[in-house]
């Protein structure tokens, strides 16, 4: 595995400049190992990943997915905007997403409740924080374009992403970057109520885009189709059996991280279910799936917004060759 595969899944993956490895057991008898990292520190909407291992569906597969350090690794959860970024820049290096779990844009600026900023207008002269590889900042500038205001005039300011929330609160920036949901629980984390925040969301301005998917090295996907098929078959399962029993999913979480709040995180990965992963378009295709109409608007956006070199193909961003059969798709979340 290249790098590029790493820049993705680290560039934008879940509003942090952090990826942390999936650690999951390896069966004894596996065919085939994968190296899968997700998006930032175990959290409640990560529990369909976890509940698949305990239950036994990826070694059903014939797979070993291993914890991994940083470094190389095959399959990653990450941003499938910084893909499109990646393929119109270097089209060569870009792995391809196959199975798309966010397709509501969850990017935000989260502001106080009482603060003078009602739109992205207001961010003129203000500060706004983020990590450096924060998805929410990387998309900055498309926002400015789209909602046509001078980024020039912005001040932002880099922070370490487990200070987000408390420079906010202290009044050290004017707002921040982050996903809808990650700045809302990580708020309540530290005693602050969603009522004492707003948020400012990309959606609202015409960035109609998805986001994390599981994406994979195209070189892995011609040489191991199965194994690639295989492990979308049972993170599906994983996800369906979560929507079965929340509870049991966030215990999967727990096993591997104790210190969480389990209450929390159940609350978390309810508001990820509604806010992130139940666009309509569900009901019609399944989860996993994408209206290609709907993704080739949202490269277009990207190259735009960011005077991308080129234009890429739908079919080099996203493959549904890999997805289960349609009606062993989520068509309904809750």
């Amino acid at each position: 595995m290249t790098s590029s595969l790493r820049s993705v899944v680290l560039a934008l993956v879940g509003a942090t400049a952090l990826a942390v490895p999936l650690g999951l057991t390896t069966p004894a008898n596996a065919q085939t190992k994968l190296k899968l990292v997700l998006n930032w520190k175990y959290q409640g909407p990560q529990g369909m990943f976890f509940l698949a291992d305990d239950r036994g569906y990826y070694k059903a597969e014939g797979l070993a997915v291993p914890l991994v350090a940083n470094g190389t690794y095959d399959v990653g959860f990450g941003d499938i905007n910084a893909l499109i970024e990646l393929a119109a820049k270097k089209p060569e290096d870009a792995p391809i997403a196959v199975y798309v779990m966010f397709n509501q844009p969850p990017f935000t600026v989260a502001v106080k409740a009482d603060s003078p900023i009602k739109s992205p207008k207001d961010f003129e002269g203000k500060t706004l924080g983020g990590a450096a590889n924060d998805g929410a900042l990387k998309l900055f500038p498309a926002l400015c374009k789209l909602a046509r205001i001078d980024c020039s005039k912005v001040n932002i300011t880099n922070m370490q992403p487990n200070l987000r929330e408390q420079m906010l609160m202290q009044g050290q920036v004017d707002g921040v970057f982050g996903y809808v949901n990650t700045i809302r629980f990580s708020a309540k984390l530290m005693g602050v109520d969603d009522k004492q925040l707003r948020y400012i969301n990309y959606g609202d301005y015409g960035m109609d885009l998805y986001s994390n998917a599981i994406i994979v090295s195209k070189k892995l996907a011609k040489e191991k189709p199965e194994a690639v098929r295989g492990l979308v078959r049972a993170i599906n399962r994983g996800l369906l059996d979560s929507l079965k029993d929340i509870d049991a999913s966030v215990a999967a979480v727990a096993k591997r991280e104790p210190l969480i709040k389990v209450p929390v995180e159940r609350e978390r990965f309810e508001a990820t279910l509604k806010d992130e992963m139940n666009h309509p378009e569900i009901a019609k295709i399944g989860l996993g799936n994408v209206d290609m109409a709907r993704l080739k608007a949202s490269i277009d956006i990207m190259v735009d917004a960011n005077g991308l070199p080129r234009t890429p193909s739908v079919d080099e961003i996203f493959t549904p060759a890999f997805l289960p059969p349609s009606d062993t798709l989520p068509k309904k979340l809750f």
